[in-house]
């Protein structure tokens, strides 16, 4: 059977045209998606045998959209960009076409090198910990509202951009300002009791 696409991974071949697919036996058996080939190595040594695919940054073609969709109906699909506007873009475009995908989000801190910024840059470690906080929609948002970020000195304070950082980081939603944040806690279904302990771990 011919394939319109088809990416080995390890031992594993995903190709779309059937929907053919054997899944490698990793830990996480959603497709993870990254924005170019070294990203994909990177994560390989974080996280050892996964099933990857990369974007090619931001020239995804429809093509490879319709397979990651094939793999969100079979397996899941992980998406993780790097954490610039780009990146924003490529994950935006992939929701909007694979509504039940989940999503990781890495730190432009720990994504940094040499002024570049880029999934590529960041430490097995720093990967991992990304994927200790695996996100996913919310069946129904929960009720966040401004007065809430307020409360909690996210917003309106010198601050409060260092702060918003430390709580995207503990919570695994990404860097943001306070409207992307508020969001994101809605958007992940984060409950108030993490986001609280969030808060209070970035004032330590």
């Amino acid at each position: 059977m011919s394939c319109l696409s088809e990416y080995l991974v390890q031992q594993s071949i995903i190709c779309y045209y059937g929907l053919k697919m054997e899944v490698s036996a990793a830990l996480i058996q959603e497709l993870i998606v990254v924005e170019g080939k070294n990203d994909a190595h990177v994560v390989r040594r974080a996280l050892g045998p996964v099933d990857i695919i990369w974007t090619e940054g931001y020239g995804l073609s429809e093509d490879k959209l319709k397979l990651i969709a094939a793999a969100a109906n079979h397996q899941g699909v992980i998406v993780f960009t790097d954490p610039d506007f780009v990146g924003g873009q490529i994950r935006q475009r992939i929701s909007q076409s694979v509504p039940s995908a989940k999503h990781v989000y890495l730190s432009q801190e720990a994504a940094r090198k040499k002024g570049d910024i880029g999934v590529e840059n960041a430490t097995p470690a720093e990967i991992q910990r990304a994927f200790a906080h695996v996100r996913e929609e919310a069946p129904s948002p929960v009720k966040f509202s401004e007065g809430i970020l307020v409360e909690a000195g996210l917003t309106g304070l010198a601050d409060s951009g260092a702060k918003r950082k430390a709580v995207g980081r503990a919570l695994g939603i990404g860097e943001s300002n306070a409207k992307q944040l508020l969001k994101r806690l809605n958007r992940f279904g984060i409950s108030e009791p993490e986001f609280w302990q969030a808060v209070r771990g970035a004032e330590e």
